[in-house]
C-alpha cells in the first residue's frame, strides 16, 4: 500500500457511495457501491488470506482511489451502474459486449413512426424493446412484424409511393393513403405486441374491423381481418404458463470460467420469448454476487421492467435491489424466490436451460481450443519442436506458364489466422518462365533477408517438396537465421519435410496437427490465387483496350478505376462512359463501338 492510499483510508467518510480503484497509469480498474464507504474500502486493505485471487490481484494494481458520497443506497447502486457501463473496469463483473445487443424501436415522435433495429438507446421520445441477444431473431420478428402490420421503413417520406406501398408492405402515408389516427393504431399494437400481450392486439384489431365494416370500409377491414387471423396462430403456439401478469424468470449457471444468466419472459401470462447472457470477470466470485451485479446492470438498461421478478435462490441486498428497481420502473417490483408452483418449474427450467447453454459453450471452447493451440501442441510434438510454433508462416507460389507469377505469405498465430500480417508479392526473376524454386529463392529473400532473430517466426512452412524446402533452406540459412525451424509440405498425402532428415513426417490422420496443417496451405494457396487473378485480369483489361482508339494508359485507368470491372465497362453507354475522368464523347462512342463490332470476344 502507497503513502496516497494510506492516508485517503484515514480521511474516508461512513456516508454512502461510491468508490473507484485506479492503477498506476490512471485508469479505473473496479467501481463499487458501499452502504459504509469507510468499512468497504477498507476491507481490500486489511488481511489478504480472506481475499479471492481475483481480489488479491486488483489490490496489488491499486494505486489510488476516489469515492462519490451519495444521500442514500440506491444512488451509489445508479451511480455504479452508470460509471461500469462507461469505463467497462477490468475487475467488474459485466455483461459480455453487452454495448452490441441489439433493441427494437419505435420512433414515436414521428408523425407516421416506424419499426426497427437499433444498438443505441437514447432519449430521443422512441419507445425501446429488448435488450435481445440473438440478432437473427430479431430480425425475423421485424420480418414478421412487417407482415402483420404495413408501416413505413423509409427514413424520409418521398411524393409518390415506393415498392413497398405496391406489394402491399405499406399503406403508402406519404401520399395521404392512411391517417394519423389508424396509422396510430398500429403502432399501438406492434407495442403490445413486442410485449407480448397478443390477446389485447386481437381484441382491438376486431373492434376496428368491425368498425371498419360498419362504416362499410370493407377493405380495410379485410385487411385487419387478415391481421387478427396471423396474431391469432402465433398466439396458439404460446402456452400459459402463469396466471396474469409480467414476470422475467431468472435461472443462472456458473463454471470455472464463466456464468450464464437465462431470462424466460412472461407477459400476461404467456411465455414469450428468452434471452441468454454471458458475465465476464465471473471467476472467483460467488452465484450471488454473480447475480446481483447481472439484475443490477441489465435492469438499468432494460427497456421493460416486469412487475415481479422471479429468482433462484435468495439476495443479500434483495430490498436494496427492489428500490432501485421500482424508482426506475415507476411502480412496485418484486424480487420473489418461489419455493413450489409453477413459478419453481419456471426456475428450475431457466436454470436447466442456463447450465444447457454453459455446457455447450464449454465443449465449443474445448474444439476451438483443441483446433487452435491444442493443435500447435500436438504439432510440436510431432516435428520435434523445442517451443510450440505460435507464430507460423507459410508460402505459396502462384503462376500461369510462368506469367503473372506471384507469391503469398499468410500467418497464423496461436493456431488462428492473422490476417493482418498476411502478405503477397509479384515475383520479378521467374516471370516469363515457370520456375517455382526461384520464385521460392526471391519471396524468402524478400522477406527474411533483412529481419532479425527476434522478428522470425517459430515455423517457417513452405508449400511444397524437397525442392521448394531446398530453396527456402538456401536463403534463410544464408541470412544467418539458422534457429528458426522450417519445414516443407508436400500437396499430395500432406507429407511433412523436416530439414536434415531422409524421411518426411507423416501427420496422424484424423489428427488436429494435420488439419492445422491443412488449413494453413489451403489458406496460402487461396490468397495467392486471389492475388494472381486480380493481376490476370487487369492485364487482360489492358490488353483489351490497348485496342481501342483513342484510349491510352490514363484512359484505361480512369475507365477501370471508375467502373471497377471490364464488364462494367462492355455494359455501359456513352453517356456513362463519358463521366469516367478524362473521358469525352468521342472516346466514349470509339469504345462502345469497339465492343459493339466484338461481341463474341472471349474477354
Amino acid at each position: 500500500m502507497n503513502e496516497t492510499v494510506a492516508e485517503k483510508l484515514k480521511l474516508l467518510s461512513d456516508s454512502p457511495g461510491v468508490y473507484i480503484m485506479k492503477d498506476a497509469g490512471g485508469k479505473i480498474i473496479y467501481v463499487g457501491k458501499a452502504r459504509v464507504l469507510k468499512n468497504r474500502v477498507r476491507q481490500y486493505f486489511m488481511n489478504s488470506k480472506n481475499h479471492t485471487p481475483k481480489v488479491r490481484a486488483m489490490v496489488a494494481k491499486i494505486a489510488d482511489f476516489e469515492t462519490i458520497l451519495t444521500n442514500t443506497e440506491v444512488e451509489a447502486l445508479i451511480l455504479e451502474c452508470n460509471l461500469i457501463k462507461k469505463h467497462r473496469p477490468r475487475y467488474n463483473i459485466s455483461l459480455k459486449d453487452d454495448k452490441s445487443y441489439p433493441y427494437v424501436k419505435v420512433t414515436l415522435r414521428e408523425d407516421f413512426p416506424r419499426v426497427l433495429l437499433t444498438r443505441r438507446v437514447i432519449k430521443d421520445g422512441a419507445r425501446y424493446f429488448g435488450p435481445y441477444t440473438n440478432v437473427t431473431a430479431v430480425h425475423e420478428s421485424l420480418k414478421l412484424l412487417r407482415r402483420l402490420f404495413p408501416l413505413r421503413t423509409c427514413k424520409t417520406m418521398g411524393e409518390r409511393p415506393c415498392l413497398e406501398y405496391h406489394i402491399k408492405r405499406c399503406l403508402a402515408p406519404c401520399v395521404g393513403n392512411v391517417g394519423k389516427e389508424e396509422y396510430a393504431s398500429m403502432i399501438d399494437a406492434v407495442s403490445l405486441f413486442l410485449e407480448g400481450r397478443t390477446k389485447e392486439v386481437e381484441r382491438a384489431l376486431e373492434t376496428d374491423m368491425n368498425e371498419a365494416a360498419e362504416n362499410f370500409a370493407f377493405e380495410k377491414a379485410a385487411r385487419l381481418r387478415d391481421q387478427l387471423i396471423s396474431v391469432k396462430k402465433i398466439s396458439e403456439k404460446q402456452n400459459i404458463v402463469t396466471g396474469l401478469g409480467d414476470q422475467d424468470v431468472i435461472g443462472m449457471a456458473q463454471g470455472n470460467f464463466a456464468a450464464v444468466v437465462e431470462i424466460l419472459t412472461v407477459r400476461a401470462g404467456k411465455m414469450t420469448g428468452r434471452e441468454h447472457f454471458i458475465l465476464k470477470g465471473s471467476e472467483d466470485e460467488t452465484k450471488e454476487a454473480l447475480l446481483y451485479a447481472f439484475l443490477s446492470q441489465y435492469y438499468d438498461a432494460a427497456a421493460f421492467l416486469p412487475k415481479e421478478v422471479l429468482l433462484p435462490f435468495t439476495l443479500e441486498d434483495a430490498v436494496l435491489l427492489e428500490t432501485f428497481l421500482s424508482n426506475k420502473k415507476g411502480s412496485r417490483v418484486y424480487l420473489t424466490l418461489p419455493h413450489r408452483g409453477t413459478k419453481r418449474d419456471l426456475v428450475e427450467m431457466a436454470t436447466g436451460n442456463a447450465q444447457k447453454f454453459l455446457d455447450d459453450e464449454n465443449k465449443r471452447t474445448r474444439t476451438d481450443y483443441e483446433k487452435t493451440l491444442g493443435a500447435v501442441k500436438e504439432l510440436q510434438k510431432y516435428l520435434g519442436l523445442k517451443e510450440p510454433p505460435r507464430r507460423m508462416e507459410c508460402f505459396d507460389i502462384s503462376h500461369m506458364q510462368g506469367s503473372e507469377t506471384v507469391a503469398s505469405m499468410v500467418v497464423f498465430e496461436d493456431g488462428a489466422p492473422k490476417k493482418s500480417d498476411y502478405r503477397r508479392f509479384k515475383i520479378k526473376s521467374a516471370e516469363g518462365k515457370p520456375d517455382d524454386f526461384k520464385s521460392m529463392r526471391e519471396v524468402t529473400t524478400r522477406r527474411y533477408g533483412k529481419l532479425t532473430e527476434d522478428e522470425l517466426p517459430d515455423l517457417i512452412v513452405i508449400d511444397g517438396g524437397k525442392g521448394q524446402l531446398s530453396s527456402a533452406l538456401e536463403i534463410i540459412r544464408g541470412a544467418g537465421h539458422n534457429d528458426v525451424a522450417v519445414v516443407g509440405l508436400a500437396k499430395q498425402f500432406e507429407l511433412i519435410f523436416v530439414e536434415g532428415e531422409s524421411e518426411p513426417v507423416e501427420l496422424p490422420r484424423n489428427s488436429e496437427a494435420l488439419y492445422l496443417m491443412q488449413r494453413i496451405r489451403d489458406e496460402a494457396h487461396r490468397f495467392a490465387i486471389t492475388y494472381h487473378r486480380k493481376l490476370r485480369g487487369k492485364r487482360n483489361l489492358v490488353s483489351v483496350l490497348d485496342h481501342v482508339e483513342g484510349i491510352g494508359a490514363k484512359r484505361r485507368q480512369a475507365l477501370f478505376s471508375h467502373f471497377g470491372s471490364l464488364q462494367k465497362i462492355k455494359e455501359a453507354s456513352v453517356e456513362e462512359l463519358k463521366k469516367a475522368p478524362g473521358m469525352n464523347e468521342t472516346a466514349a462512342i470509339a469504345v462502345t463501338n469497339f465492343f459493339a463490332a466484338h461481341k463474341n470476344l472471349n474477354i
